[in-house]
């Protein structure tokens, strides 16, 4: 049903040979809102009530998928975004009809917001990773795959876990095919909560790849669902995902954010153990202009994000900012 879902709204997104050995890069930053989280958004909304109100809470890219997916979808949307989201992020949401919400220094307070924003309007919460329909859409890039044969290595990031998950399920349908997450060596809350069984709160520290920064919520799906069926997991540092932006704009041509380069950095820092062809999911281009100034010119100083940790109870609804 997602596939069908996903295919009627977004056209399929380029696949093409890495300047590597035995690679394909899948170009996700070439959807709509500039990142593959606009997949699960579709194929959540589409099943809702006309007219129905959606709730997201997002570092940016999910927030941006929610608010694409309600316009050509016919639902009231409100979004909730910490403080610290990125200036392109903000900038690329303002352009859209719904109603921006900035609360908390990190996604989790973002997140409470969000929550507690929907239950007060009576809206639906769409979770940007621990949703069915937000995992089965992020699972339709496999069916983009098909035409290649396995033994296949399918390497993407992993913040919250909803495209390693449905990737995960996607590749138990399909012997010889093995998923690889990558996660910001900052930012390691679902291999934490792989290790131990359960979600863990993490400290989670400055990072590029501001799209995969935060914390779990206590009961997520994710974890359970990468452990059975994803290959491995593995992370990388700040100076391996600039390396990998400067890779991917200097070879191919190709503008990433810190998330969207990051299992592209494990690849090129040889973290990633392959079998037979591998592809590598480009996810997102939403980067600030002059933060992606300072990596291709090798000058980023410590990035700003702020560290998250588990937030207070959220405030009463106010004017967004």
């Amino acid at each position: 049903m997602a596939r069908r879902t996903v295919r009627a709204h977004l056209a399929p997104t380029p696949l093409i040979e890495a300047d590597l050995p035995a690679t394909w890069l899948k170009l996700e930053m070439l959807q709509p809102t500039g990142s593959f989280k606009v997949r699960g958004a579709v194929a959540a909304l589409a099943t809702l009530p006309a007219g129905r109100a959606v709730v997201a809470a997002s570092a940016g890219n999910h927030a941006l998928a929610v608010a694409w997916a309600a316009s050509r979808l016919g639902h009231r949307a409100a979004v909730v975004v910490p403080r610290s989201a990125s200036r392109a992020k903000l900038a690329a949401l303002r352009r859209w009809p719904v109603r921006l919400w900035r609360r908390g220094s990190g996604y989790e307070a973002a997140e409470e917001f969000g929550i507690e924003l929907a239950r007060r309007l009576e809206a639906e919460f769409v979770s940007p990773y621990d949703h069915p329909l937000v995992i089965a859409g992020q699972a339709t890039i496999g069916s983009e795959l098909q035409t290649l044969a396995p033994p296949l290595t399918v390497v993407c990031p992993v913040g919250g876990g909803g495209l390693c998950a449905g990737l995960g399920l996607w590749a138990a349908g399909r012997p010889g095919t093995d998923v690889v997450g990558v996660e910001a060596a900052a930012s390691p809350s679902v291999s934490t909560a792989v290790a131990a069984g359960r979600v863990v709160p993490v400290e989670v520290g400055p990072t590029l790849a501001d799209g995969l920064a935060g914390n779990l919520a206590s009961k997520a799906s994710t974890p359970a669902l990468i452990t059975a069926h994803v290959r491995s997991l593995v992370q990388v540092s700040e100076a391996e995902i600039a390396a990998a932006m400067r890779w991917s704009f200097e070879r191919h041509g190709l503008v990433l954010e810190g998330a969207g380069a990051t299992a592209l950095a494990a690849v090129l820092a040889g973290r990633v153990d392959r079998t037979g062809t591998l592809v590598v999911v480009l996810s997102g281009r939403n980067v600030d202009a002059a933060t992606y100034r300072r990596v291709l010119a090798g000058s980023l100083s410590r990035p700003r994000v702020a560290r998250t940790s588990r937030p207070g109870p959220p405030p009463a609804p106010s004017r967004p900012g």
